[in-house]
């Protein structure tokens, strides 16, 4: 396999996202170890041949089903390794993949599901009972898919570089997910990650702590470690966080990936001293900003750099430090090379803000892992481009040596242990329950130092009593567990500016 470059290369105009992750390994290392999968009483063990081989056999099931180039297939699975096969079945198949969080309840799947207009739906173990149906869906379950896994491997779908690949949903200032479209070249953009932020080669072994449907880990903890060769580890037996060092020290990883909370975890277990990780050569972090005194905390007692870095849904990770950006403890880094960023007015505008100046983060439009756009919602996608801007709702500054400093988000998107959670979805929520006549959430501070969870503040309906375990419960019931408030506080009103609007800043 060809070594990664240290700069930005052209993307090669025929592509396929699962071809460049696959197949050019399985026919140099085909006996290599791909991809394990490790549980409470089990280790799934698959070479890059195996892996090669299952997923070609799922495209052709797939490609059987006679569905129109670029259909959608949404893939509803726990952290189970069939996730990866038809994630990459899918795109092999010229389809493209949606992989939902496994979190998500049926109602928010179905929601996912209808919007993005799904052609198949492949579910895993846990939610083939779901009763989802929608005229000329397939829907998938086991049996079927292992028929599928038995057909004759097809070849990679002839794909173009622009052409769609995968959907991600992400909250917004909407009440409902929004899906991020991304074509193929989005793979080929993460390469210049390896050298400048994760120091990934070809011989390491990349354990990641997430679950495999979340982006974080799909991208880092998957899709990077194949495409590049390398070794991918997942866990999906019970959670316990002083598994990891366990891992480390049983499966040789040299690379581990978390976000800052898995960390702060290890730390707390005492896990760390009681397992040997001279394999680790460093950490990732990502998904939520890496404190001071945690990165401080983890040199001294693992004896091992972090090296964090900053994305988003739209263009994943293209901030970070790494083995060519010295860490400052704080930022998350700089712009990786090639990367063209910029911070801009909060009003409006095209001319970048001079450095120590603080505005709305850009990406120029011409780096090839931005996404293609919002899944049917052009006026959410228009608002977001600006002349050759793409801007988020991230308030930053960029000091002059070219570090980025997080200062929040301008859109009041909440970013709760890693995931960020559109206010007004948790709000439409709670309001939908009988005894609160309004509700809004907000961020705040969580228990442990630089944590944060998703506190409530509700409205009683006249005569009634409001329960905290009452409306916990609620939530639970409609919304992904990251999605729901850690606490609730009853308020006589909520506090609203002169124009009657929620002045979400002065919740207590």
């Amino acid at each position: 396999m060809s070594e990664i470059p240290a700069v930005r290369e052209p993307v090669p105009a025929r592509f396929n996202l699962a071809r460049y992750c696959l197949a050019e390994n399985a026919r140099v290392q085909p006996e290599k170890p791909a991809l394990t999968i490790v549980g409470d009483d089990h280790v799934l063990r698959w070479t890059h041949g195996e892996l090669d081989d299952k997923v070609r056999r799922l495209a052709a099931g797939l490609a059987a089903l006679r569905l129109p180039p670029g259909s959608r297939v949404m893939i509803r699975m726990g952290n189970e390794a069939n996730a990866a096969l038809a994630y990459f079945a899918a795109i092999a198949a010229g389809h493209v993949a949606l992989l939902a969080s496994s979190q998500l309840t049926f109602e928010e799947a179905d929601f996912l599901r209808e919007d993005c207009g799904a052609a198949a739906l492949l579910l895993g173990a846990s939610f083939e009972r779901e009763p989802h149906d929608a005229p000329g869906l397939h829907v998938l379950r086991g049996a079927a898919l292992e028929r599928m896994l038995e057909s004759e491997p097809m070849d990679y779908a002839d794909t173009g570089a622009n052409d769609p690949a995968y959907l991600v949903y992400t909250s917004g200032t909407t009440s409902r997910p929004k899906g991020v479209l991304h074509a193929h070249r989005a793979a080929w953009a993460r390469r210049i990650m390896y050298p400048h932020w994760m120091g990934l080669t070809r011989g390491d072994a990349m354990l990641h702590a997430g679950a495999i449907n979340w982006t974080y880990t799909l991208g880092v903890g998957v899709i990077d470690p194949l495409a590049s060769g390398a070794r991918a580890i997942l866990y999906n037996g019970r959670p316990d966080p002083a598994i990891w060092p366990r891992l480390i020290e049983r499966h040789g990883a040299t690379i581990f990936a978390a976000v800052p909370g898995v960390y702060r975890q290890i730390l707390k277990t005492g896990a760390l001293e009681a397992h040997d990780i001279s394999s680790l050569r460093h950490g990732l972090s990502a998904g939520a900003a890496l404190a001071p005194s945690l990165l401080a905390e983890w040199r001294e007692r693992a004896g091992k750099e972090i090296f964090e870095a900053y994305g988003m849904s739209e263009i994943s990770t293209f901030v970070s430090s790494g083995p060519t950006t010295p860490t400052r403890p704080g930022s998350p880094g700089r712009p990786q090379p090639g990367r063209q960023i910029a911070v801009l007015p909060l009003e409006n505008g095209t001319t970048p803000l001079p450095a120590g100046e603080s505005g709305l983060l850009a990406m120029h439009r011409d780096e090839p892992g931005l996404m293609l756009g919002y899944w049917n919602r052009p006026d959410e996608e228009k608002e977001a481009l600006r002349g050759e801007w793409f801007v988020s709702g991230d308030l930053v500054e960029i000091d002059a040596d070219g570090y980025v400093w997080l200062h929040g988000r301008a859109d009041e998107v909440m970013n709760a242990g890693g995931y960020r959670v559109s206010p007004a979805e948790v709000e439409r929520c709670l309001i939908a329950h009988p005894g609160i006549a309004e509700a809004a959430v907000a961020e705040r501070p969580g228990r442990d130092p630089g944590t944060t969870i998703i506190k409530a503040y509700v409205v009683a309906r006249s005569g009634e009593a409001l329960d905290e375990a009452g409306i916990l419960a609620h939530c639970a019931r409609h919304l992904a567990s990251y999605k729901c408030p850690r606490a609730v506080q009853a308020l006589a009103a909520l506090p609203r500016n002169a124009n009657g609007k929620l002045a979400r800043a002065s919740l207590p």
